[in-house]
């Protein structure tokens, strides 16, 4: 069973999420918060698989909120997933870079917000890469710019050139036509570099793809 807690000031919303996601036999809601504050300490007691968190909220902004969540070491196996009204939302990328694990827009098909919930509580990214990066792309003017990490120097060069794929949206199996790999072989250089970067998933490795340098906004 999937747990979800829905974090959003607006109570139709959230009724309306409830409403949607309880009608999966696989999905159950087991908290709700109008603020960021409310938020954070409802996901603490709860330890949801997925929490479906708005950008405006009062009393702790779910900015804030998904820093103070992914920042407790007991919730690392929660996963954030930005909501927001507008898709160009300017404070989506910071949710990205704070460790949300992707976005949807409030008037995402009712189908795709219930594979989202499923995609993310499996651990993997909310979006197609392909997405994420048109995401980071129009928002790079909000990123900031970084040399390459130290990180980077554990990564040996296919795991380097695995990194770039992945932060130029493409998923494993095409990673892996690309590199002439096999499917599986691709997926494991992606796990480890995961672990080598210490990333919490596929969407993080896309922002450090960008902030390392990398891979630059545009580039095919």
């Amino acid at each position: 069973m999937i747990s979800v807690f829905l974090a959003d000031d607006q109570g139709l919303v959230r009724g309306g999420f409830r409403a949607l996601l309880e009608s999966e036999s696989d999905m159950t809601v087991v908290g709700e918060a109008a603020s960021g504050a409310a938020a954070v300490e409802g996901i603490a007691a709860t330890h949801p698989d997925v929490v479906l968190m708005d950008i405006r909220m009062p009393d702790g902004d779910g900015l804030w909120a998904t820093r103070e969540v992914v920042g407790r070491a007991e919730l690392s196996a929660t996963r954030i997933v930005v909501v927001t009204t507008f898709e160009l939302d300017e404070y989506v990328a910071e949710a990205i870079r704070s460790g949300a694990s992707g976005f949807l827009v409030k008037d995402t098909e009712p189908t795709e917000l219930i594979r989202a919930v499923r995609v993310v509580a499996a651990g993997d990214a909310l979006l197609s890469p392909g997405a994420t990066r048109s995401l980071l792309e129009r928002a790079a003017d909000g990123m900031r710019e970084a040399p390459p990490t130290r990180e980077l120097d554990a990564l040996t060069t296919r795991e380097r050139e695995v990194l770039v794929l992945v932060a130029q949206g493409l998923t494993n199996d095409e990673i892996a036509q690309r590199l002439f790999l096999s499917p599986l072989t691709a997926k494991t250089h992606v796990s480890r570099i995961m672990a080598k970067l210490g990333a919490r998933d596929r969407v993080h490795l896309v922002v450090v793809g960008y902030e390392s340098g990398l891979v630059r906004p545009g580039w095919s």
